[in-house]
């Protein structure tokens, strides 16, 4: 089967790798004489209204044709998040992954290697359904779709503290934009309070006095490897939901090892929870994340289910 590929590449993505990545790809279509069309994101958000662009080009999957036109998103996984969250469910897209954190083709199976996941989609036949998160913010009527995790507490103070951090430009400069990631980190793990949430699941209430993260997520992966939900499964309709309550730094830090062994569930402090609905109140203003983007500092009403995408891969 033929495509046409039609390419959204956000250079900017991974400290510039992206740029590099995009460079690479475009001489491999030339030289195979593949037929593509490339659009370059050129500021924040810019992706959306190329996907919104592209609609009329492209069309829902229901069998082989003799030339399928197939999006492919080229970035992070910020620029895939804002490509879905545009695209119709129908209409299936690739993804070649040039961030920095990159976990949604890792929890997916998609090759990391920007070469290597563009002939996984040259060779797909068709695309395989996996499960994403539509979630509601009730107080601000907030609505939209993660293809990765969303966050209150620490991993979104970590976000929030890294994108204002005076280094980072600095770092990006020199490709070593994961470093503010983990400078913040360390910072953020000696400041961040702990803060009551009510959580609604599996026709139950569960009270949380001292939460210090709560992230919901469908595949086991967030700040770029860390397997936080090791047993969840995007090609399941479910939700994993990550409660870590405040403990003190001695017991963060020996979680943490424990985290890096895979082995961090067996911790009391550690809830993990599966189901198909979550409904999460957090009162105190706190931060949130949604893939990576952060949506402030706030008290939040949050509803989650999952809802099928189509990847091609």
């Amino acid at each position: 089967m033929k495509h046409h590929y039609y390419l959204i590449a956000n250079e900017e993505a991974g400290s510039g790798r992206a740029k590099i990545a995009t460079a690479r790809i475009r001489e491999i279509l030339e030289k195979k004489n593949f037929t593509y069309s490339l659009y370059t994101t050129t500021y924040p958000g810019h992706e959306k209204e190329l996907a919104q662009e592209l609609l009329p080009k492209l069309a829902p999957w229901t069998e082989p044709v003799e030339e399928f036109p197939l999006l492919i998103v080229l970035g992070g996984d910020g620029t895939l998040h804002g490509v879905v969250n545009v695209l119709p469910k129908e209409i299936p897209v690739g993804y070649i992954p040039c961030g920095s954190g990159n976990d949604f083709a890792r929890g997916a199976g998609i090759q990391r290697e920007a070469e290597k996941a563009f002939w996984q989609i040259v060779g797909a036949q068709k695309p395989q359904t996996l499960q994403v998160m539509r979630y509601h913010e009730k107080i601000q009527d907030e609505v939209g779709l993660a293809i990765n995790n969303i966050g209150i507490g620490l991993d979104a103070a970590i976000v929030a503290a890294t994108n204002d951090s005076a280094t980072k430009k600095t770092l990006n400069k020199y490709k070593l934009g994961s470093l503010a990631y983990m400078v913040s980190m360390i910072k953020v793990l000696f400041t961040q309070k702990g803060f009551p949430i009510l959580v609604e699941l599996n026709g139950q209430q569960l009270a949380f006095e001292k939460a210090f993260l709560c992230t919901t997520t469908n595949h086991p992966y967030f700040g770029g490897g860390v397997p936080i939900a090791p047993v969840a499964d995007p090609r399941k309709a479910t939700l994993d939901l990550v409660i870590v309550e405040k403990i003190a730094w001695v017991k963060i830090f020996y979680l943490i090892f424990q985290l890096a062994r895979k082995k961090h569930m067996q911790s009391k402090n550690f809830h993990h929870f599966q189901t198909s609905k979550i409904r999460i109140i957090s009162t105190v203003p706190e931060y949130g994340q949604v893939d990576g983007e952060v949506m402030g500092q706030r008290s939040f009403d949050l509803s989650f289910t999952s809802e099928p995408r189509l990847f091609w891969f």
